[in-house]
């Protein structure tokens, strides 16, 4: 008897997420064989021995006993009044507990709000490079992700005009990952106002990925963009993983501001699909309020001396070494996506090299094409190992381009015989 396969959607073959992807299946497969892999391919903050802060350990423990039964669907009221009050602070204007979730990280939340927002063949403008989840959340909701060049030649930033050029009858949202994921780069307040105006004059919902807001280095400010957009609908996304070192609590939220009047219909869409997913995990929830009220723990690591600015150093006197690397410097959050010179080293497919680069020198990172750029010549790591495994890892990085330019060579040589 004929055995049909059980194929998957079509729609995932357009999906991408090599930060959790081959690569990183690979290396496990390496560590089970008995070999240590330097990893820098994940923001996880966890897995390089940082803590989360004791107070909100704290307060999850004085409320595990509270934690039993489900909650409202958008999360501990509580919660969201911490949310909302932040929100305020900062500038927001028409910010509710009614129309602030609470989620299982912004990644579920990220789908919620793309699912509740398009129909078949609508547009979103997604950064690129994007964090590859909202290109992915974007197709598997049946949208297309219309992708906007911010390039380094302009320090990852977008041109507006640009931009605007790409909005068609189609497009409902526009994305904008400030301070960005994979680049590190800060958006300056004149930049997001300009954004802000045109999703303004389009109606178009701003879905702002906010999540390394206070993950800054230098002299970098951080503008959120809900102040600056009063008169448009403005989706405004964090929560506790970065910032406060807490992945794997969980804990995202999303709220809305701006234009909330007319988008009534969209709320209910919202309120909808977090009832279906009965609500977040409430445990974790309880640490949101201390979270948002307690002491700052992440600037002294930001700041000089702090353990984050000197892996941050260290990748910027690692690449002012290199022969082959360029990189703009990271202004915010956890990475840095250096660029491959490929005019010194050859030809590059970065999945190609960064799978010899494991292979080879026990290294794992992630190809910058995994982040929807056209280009092959890029990579991204994080900041989180200490400065010394830094160190090592760009010299293993630099021995595998200094082999990669050695081979290029030869073969242009035999070619020219």
């Amino acid at each position: 008897m004929h055995q049909r396969a059980y194929a998957a959607s079509p729609r995932l073959s357009e999906v991408r997420y090599e930060i959790r992807g081959e690569l990183a299946h690979r290396a496990r497969d390496l560590e089970a064989r008995g070999q240590e892999i330097l990893r820098l391919n994940i923001g996880n903050p966890g897995v390089y021995g940082f803590s989360v802060p004791a107070h909100l350990r704290e307060a999850i423990e004085r409320n595990l006993a509270r934690s039993e039964a489900y909650c409202v669907e958008q999360g501990l009221n509580e919660a969201r009044a911490a949310i909302v009050a932040q929100q305020k602070r900062r500038g927001a204007l028409h910010v509710a507990v009614e129309t602030t979730f609470i989620g299982n990280g912004v990644s579920e939340l990220i789908d919620i709000a793309l699912r509740a927002l398009l129909a078949p063949g609508d547009e979103v403008l997604v950064p690129s490079p994007d964090y590859p989840l909202w290109t992915a959340s974007t197709i598997l909701n049946g949208g297309t992700a219309v992708h906007y060049e911010c390039s380094a030649g302009n320090g990852f930033l977008p041109d507006p005009d640009a931009l605007e050029a790409q909005i068609g009858p189609r497009t409902r949202a526009l994305v904008v990952i400030n301070p960005n994921n994979p680049t590190g780069a800060v958006y300056p307040r004149a930049l997001l106002e300009r954004l802000a105006d045109i999703a303004t004059r389009h109606r178009l919902v701003l879905m702002c990925d906010e999540i390394y807001d206070q993950v800054l280095y230098d002299d970098a400010t951080f503008e959120p963009m809900a102040r600056l957009a009063p008169d448009t609908l403005v989706l405004t996304l964090s929560g506790l993983s970065k910032v406060h070192r807490a992945c794997g609590y969980r804990v995202g939220w999303l709220s809305l501001s701006g234009d909330v009047r007319h988008a009534q219909d969209y709320v209910h869409g919202l309120v909808l699909l977090a009832a279906l997913r009965l609500c977040s995990n409430v445990t974790a929830q309880w640490s949101i309020v201390p979270a948002l009220t307690g002491p700052d723990t992440i600037s002294e690591l930001t700041r000089p001396g702090g353990r984050m600015f000197e892996s941050r150093r260290a990748i910027l006197d690692a690449v002012a070494r290199s022969r082959f690397l360029s990189v703009s410097r990271p202004a915010g959050a956890l990475y840095a996506f250096p660029g491959i010179d490929t005019a010194r080293s050859g030809p590059v497919d970065d999945h190609a090299w960064a799978l010899d680069l494991l292979e080879t020198e026990n290294v794992l990172l992630v190809p910058g094409s995994s982040f929807n750029v056209p280009y092959r010549n890029h990579f991204r790591v994080t900041v989180l190992p200490q400065a010394p495994v830094i160190a090592e890892v760009f010299a293993r990085i630099e021995r595998s381009l200094e082999r990669h330019a050695a081979r290029h060579a030869g073969a242009r040589q035999v070619a020219v015989a």
